[in-house]
């Protein structure tokens, strides 16, 4: 592990940057003068980052990112915005991420311990949670929700101001144009509910009874013969001592005037928990 800080020759730092301990800035790297890099930072070679942006202490990032770029929204007038990125991410070749827009939420946040591989895209008032992971080409424009632990396929492309649940997983080549369950499966372009994240759940150590029970709640939420308003007042009586059904109840009660909800795929349930019955 690297204990003192390195800047190569050939990396420009402007003046007024802050650079942890331990932070290596590798060849043709560029940091601008508004930018706060934690301890124990990689910069591997050709990574640009300006912009009020600050990187996490522990991050690793590789050639040719580009950090804290202006926001690709034309309302936005030039005032001071900012990017954040947590610890112990990982963002791969020729990720973009942009800061946000000084007539909305004015901040991107990616939170702690995401991987972000080659080609990603972030726009501008994004908030990402924690451990979440893109693979390559995932697109998200602005104003986006990532919840904790949600994983991206590759070439999939997220809706402006749509959110997604913590725990779901968007299969590779999707197009999202609303919101997204946690624990949800979404798949296809203009995606529809594929069933529970049930692979996600028992690796989070989920007991097979407590999915079982997440799989009625979700069944009772999507019931087709009632309106969802009145389903989720069922569900909410049924399986209110369920913190995850309370989680997908609270989401879709919750949800703006902004926010269409990816609904199910008609009469799928769950196509990877066929073994659980």
């Amino acid at each position: 592990m690297q204990t003192e800080t390195f800047i190569h020759p050939s990396a420009v730092v402007e003046a007024g940057a802050q650079v942890g301990a331990g932070t290596y800035i590798g060849p043709f790297s560029y940091i601008g003068s508004d930018v706060v890099i934690g301890n124990g930072v990689k910069l591997i070679s050709h990574v640009t980052i300006i912009g009020a942006t600050t990187i996490g202490d522990g991050c690793t990032i590789h050639p040719q990112a580009v950090l804290g770029g202006a926001p690709q929204n034309n309302a936005h007038k030039g005032g001071r915005t900012t990017l954040t990125v947590g610890k112990n991410c990982t963002i791969r070749e020729f990720v973009t991420m942009n800061v946000g827009t000084d007539n909305a939420r004015g901040a991107t946040i990616v939170g702690d311990n995401c991987n972000i591989l080659a080609y990603c895209h972030i726009a501008h008032d994004c908030v990402l949670g924690n451990n979440v992971t893109f693979t390559n080409d995932v697109a998200l424009a602005g104003h986006c929700e990532i919840g904790d632990n949600v994983i991206i396929g590759g070439l999939s492309a997220v809706h402006q101001f749509v959110r997604v649940g913590r725990n779901a997983f968007l299969a590779g080549g999707s197009m999202i144009t609303g919101d997204v369950i946690p624990y949800g499966i979404a798949v296809g372009n203009r995606a529809k509910l594929r069933g529970l994240n049930v692979v996600g759940l028992r690796r989070s150590g989920m007991p097979k009874a407590g999915i079982l029970n997440l799989r009625r709640a979700y069944l009772t939420i999507f019931d087709r013969s009632r309106p969802l308003g009145e389903n989720l007042e069922i569900a909410r009586a049924e399986f209110g001592n369920s913190e995850e059904a309370m989680r997908i109840i609270d989401f879709l009660s919750h949800r703006g005037k902004r926010h269409f909800v990816v609904p199910p795929l008609k009469g799928a349930v769950d196509d990877d928990a066929d073994d659980l019955d």
